[in-house]
Order: C-alpha cells, then sequence, then structure tokens
C-alpha cells in the first residue's frame, strides 16, 4: 500500500559499478568515479581483457553522464558496447545499451532511447541479468513518464515497484516511488504525491542513498509549495537536497533544484528572485546539453519576465517557441504547460505551427516507444 515503509531495506548499492569499479558506494562521488574509471580501463585495455574493458567503460560513461559531459559519455558507452560485443558478453551489451539509451533520453533524443532501452531489456533478458533488465525496464517507464503519457506507463512504474520491494532493492524502490509520486502530482493529487514522495525519502535515507533523498526532497518541496504554499519549508528542503547533489557532484539533479527554487519563488510572486533562479538553471542546463531542462528553464524565465513587465507580444512569441520546441521533442506535459501559462499571462491561445490544435499534437508516444512499452515484461524479472 502506498505511504507503507517496510523494515530497514538493503543498502543501496550502484550496479552499474561494475568489476574493479564494484566496490563503490552509490554515493562515491562523481569525479571519484570518472577517475577511478579510466585508470582501470586503461589497464583493462592493456591487459587485453575485453569484458573487464566494457565494465569499466560503463562506469566512464555514467559518470560523465551525470557530470554534464555529454561526448565523452557518448563515446564511452559506445566504447563500453563494442569492447562487450568483441568479449561475447549478453549482460555488459545490455549495461552499455542502457547506458546510452539513458544518455539519449537525457539529450532528448526520445525515439533512440526508446530503441537502445529496449534492445538493452531484450539482451538483458538473453544474458540472464534481471538486474539490467530491471533498469532497463525502468528506463522505458520513465522517458514514458517524461513525455506525459502516464496510461501508458502508470501500470508499469507500479509492477516495477512491487518487483523492487521483493527484491529489496532499495535504489529502484525510491526511483519507482518518485515516478508515481511525480505523476499524482501532475495530475494535481497532491496528499497522494506528498505521501510517495516522503516514503521515497525516508527509503532512500535508510538504505543512504543520497542521490535519491535528494530528487525526494525535491519532489517534497514542490508538492508542499503548491499545495500548502509553504515557502520556507520548501526552500529549506531544497537546501538540504542542494548540499546533497554537491556532495556527489550531480550536475543535473542540481539544475532541476535550482529551477524548482525558481519554481516556488514565483508561486510565491518573488519574480525578481525566481527569474534569477531560472537564469541560472538555463545556463546549467545548456552547458550540459539537456533539451528538457533547457526548455522548462526558459517558460519559467519568461513568466517571471512577463511579471516583471515585459511586453505581452515578446511573451507570446517566446511561449510559441517554447511550444514548438517542445511538442518537436515529444513533451506533452510540458507543452500543456505553456498552454497553461500563455492563459495565466493572458497572451493565449498561441499559434500553433504544428497543424493541430492546442493540446492535439496527435500520439504522444512514437511508433518505437510503443511497440518497446508493449514488449516490457516485469514477470521476466522472476
Amino acid at each position: 500500500m502506498a505511504g507503507q515503509v517496510t523494515e530497514r531495506p538493503a543498502r543501496a548499492s550502484a550496479p552499474e559499478y561494475q568489476g574493479a569499479l564494484g566496490s563503490l558506494s552509490v554515493n562515491a562521488s562523481l569525479p571519484e568515479v570518472l577517475a577511478r574509471g579510466v585508470e582501470e580501463l586503461r589497464a583493462a585495455e592493456e591487459a587485453g581483457d575485453l569484458r573487464e574493458a566494457a565494465r569499466c567503460g560503463l562506469a566512464v560513461a555514467e559518470a560523465c553522464r551525470r557530470l554534464g559531459r555529454i561526448e565523452e559519455a557518448d563515446l564511452a558507452w559506445k566504447t563500453s558496447y563494442r569492447a562487450a560485443r568483441s568479449a561475447g558478453h549478453e549482460g555488459a551489451m545490455a549495461w552499455a545499451l542502457w547506458s546510452g539509451g539513458t544518455l539519449a533520453r537525457q539529450r532528448g533524443a526520445l525515439r533512440l532511447a526508446y530503441r537502445l532501452l529496449g534492445l538493452a531489456a531484450e539482451a538483458g533478458e538473453r544474458g540472464g541479468d534481471v538486474v539490467v533488465r530491471g533498469y532497463s525496464l525502468a528506463g522505458l517507464a520513465e522517458t514514458g513518464r517524461i513525455q506525459g503519457d502516464y496510461e501508458a506507463v502508470g501500470r508499469l512504474h507500479e509492477q516495477l515497484l512491487t518487483e523492487a520491494r521483493r527484491r529489496g532493492e532499495a535504489r529502484h524502490t525510491v526511483w519507482a516511488l518518485e515516478g508515481i509520486a511525480q505523476m499524482h502530482r501532475n495530475t494535481g493529487r497532491y496528499d497522494e504525491a506528498l505521501a510517495l514522495f516522503e516514503e521515497a525519502a525516508e527509503t532512500a535515507s535508510r538504505a543512504e542513498d543520497r542521490r535519491g533523498w535528494a530528487w525526494a526532497l525535491r519532489g517534497i518541496a514542490d508538492v508542499v509549495s503548491v499545495r500548502d504554499g509553504d515557502v520556507e519549508r520548501a526552500l529549506s528542503l531544497l537546501s538540504q537536497a542542494e548540499e546533497a547533489c554537491r556532495e556527489i557532484e550531480l550536475a543535473g539533479a542540481l539544475a532541476y533544484n535550482h529551477k524548482m527554487r525558481g519554481n516556488v519563488l514565483y508561486r510565491a510572486g518573488r519574480y525578481q528572485q525566481a527569474r534569477e533562479l531560472y537564469a541560472r538553471a538555463l545556463e546549467e542546463f545548456r552547458e550540459m546539453e539537456e533539451p528538457r531542462g533547457t526548455a522548462l528553464s526558459r517558460l519559467g524565465l519568461v513568466k517571471a519576465e512577463a511579471r516583471l513587465g515585459r511586453e505581452a507580444s515578446h511573451t507570446a512569441a517566446e511561449l510559441a517557441q517554447l511550444r514548438t520546441l517542445l511538442n518537436h521533442i515529444g513533451l506533452r506535459h510540458a507543452r500543456d504547460m505553456v498552454d497553461k501559462a500563455a492563459a495565466e499571462l493572458g497572451v493565449g491561445p498561441l499559434p500553433d505551427g504544428t497543424g493541430a490544435g492546442s493540446g492535439q499534437a496527435g500520439p504522444v508516444l512514437p511508433t518505437v516507444g510503443a511497440e518497446a512499452l508493449r514488449k516490457a515484461d516485469v514477470e521476466g524479472l522472476r
């Protein structure tokens, strides 16, 4: 039942850190992971150990991705995949494909994300690696969720939560709780969202998962801000989360934290402060080539500037550009946020360059995404 916390979960682990890096904690600082990964990768390559090279390359790819070093992450996961393929190891191939799919989602290439994550799930099944298969199915579910198709992925989130609890996987339990909570929050079910975010935070804290804890605090801050108008509590929670992000050097999570701080300040009518936070987050997202965060920060910035007196025609023009961009990426929920902003600011309805009316941009999921989700079989994790 949602909101319940079981007995103390196992300590969170980081299965993407393998081989010589298998002893690294989920809370290891990313620069440390990257340095160790590069060192061990070179040693594996010199020894001609392809499987170990694939494992170390995976850690390098993930550290680079989370640090916002996108081009290096792209090169690293592909290098890891080639080493795994040469070694004939399906499990290692699956992990590399999972990393590549996660990076594709981060970059806004959602069709590619679905394709790579679907291939990762299949390779994990062939290789008998239920952990990477579970991570890949979770990646598919998250990709559908950020697009806003909750009907398509809601049941999969619930199934993955049940399976994570059954297997005692604290990190995936936290991920699933936060994903379900976010869907509740976005559809106005704030009480349900808060209960799940709080459960996620407690579970992450017990499992010593600083990353999951920071994301959960961000969710709690959002809900208490929008539901209760409790600005100071929200800002305090975000400060705690920011400290955790800085400890591990989570560039993406830190940028989303700053954007959320902007949201809290905007709702409180503190528009100048909100503008400064949105501008800061925008710069951070652009630096890591993260289009979703970039667009959402731009949206916040446009709203804050409109409240500070920007000319309505300029506001409408930029909102229309954002709507087109988000529609192109395939982010329905974010696109609808732009329409709501236009109505809120009195500059709507926006012109629609898609050939469809407002809110009618056709199917949410691309064909490859619908097919990948159709094949998602949680029973295969047992």
